[in-house]
């Protein structure tokens, strides 16, 4: 038996690390997808003045920046008439971006070293989003407005929770301290003027943000800006300023999921 006398503390392997644990958060509306389920609910009812509808309501400063589809479905006698079923129907109509199934496979699977949870945090309808990403993103991992139905008629008589604004921020810090995520490790991609709130949040943690659209205020505010059709390419970024990654096996993985997604 060989004698491990004289063998130093530097000498022993070193143990694994445990992956790094990031946590990627993205909007909905234009960010995975390409239109704004707002005007796809408004086309399926008949209502022709949606645009002009969320447009007072900006001005007016009634709402938070993002709240305005929301607003209108409780008060607004045009949309009064909206049930769970017509949410879940707009859902099924909303277009996604190309590579959204790959992304977030990419983000389940992790990178040698690094690991992450995915999450999606709108002020859109949520059972919107779920149904709009049934079969990508788990319902458990989608953030959105959420609305006290009437048993009875199906009416919403109630808002319960709506994600824009300083709300995002609030889900936000909800997932970093039950994920027990730090804020340098959070990633934040959003495309409108309901995200400011959020990306100050996490760049004053030291996290990443990323702009999806020419918005021009958050152009200003994100620390990056990628405009596709394809939402894999946010990883690009992602991977040479977060990351740095030079690995080769990571970076090949990489481009072949890329590719594939293309």
């Amino acid at each position: 038996m060989q004698s491990t006398r004289g063998i130093t503390e530097g000498d022993r392997p070193c143990e694994p690390h445990p992956p790094k644990h990031y946590l990627v958060v993205s909007d909905f509306d234009q960010t995975l997808s390409f239109n704004d389920s707002g005007h796809v609910l408004a086309e399926l009812l008949g209502v022709h003045d949606f645009e002009r509808k969320v447009a007072g309501l900006s001005r007016s400063n009634l709402v938070q920046q993002g709240g305005e589809l929301a607003y209108l479905i409780r008060h607004d006698p045009d949309f009064r008439g909206v049930r769970h079923e017509h949410l879940v129907e707009t859902g099924r109509r909303v277009r996604l971006k190309a590579a959204l199934p790959a992304l977030v496979n990419f983000l389940e699977k992790g990178l040698d070293g690094y690991r992450f949870s995915f999450y999606v945090v709108s002020a859109a309808p949520r059972a919107v989003v779920v149904a709009a990403l049934a079969g990508i993103v788990p319902p458990d991992h989608i953030y959105g407005t959420e609305f006290d139905h009437d048993p009875h008629t199906g009416e919403v008589r109630a808002i319960t929770r709506v994600p824009a604004g300083y709300g995002k921020v609030a889900v936000l810090e909800e997932l970093e301290e039950r994920l027990n995520v730090v804020t340098d490790r959070v990633i934040y991609v959003g495309d409108g003027s309901s995200d400011v709130h959020v990306m100050l949040h996490v760049n004053h943690g030291d996290g990443f943000t990323i702009a999806v659209s020419e918005n021009r205020q958050l152009s200003r505010i994100a620390k990056t800006k990628v405009i596709s059709d394809n939402a894999f390419s946010v990883l690009v970024p992602v991977l040479h300023q977060v990351f740095a990654i030079a690995d080769c096996g990571n970076t090949r993985a990489v481009r072949i999921q890329w590719h594939g997604a293309a």
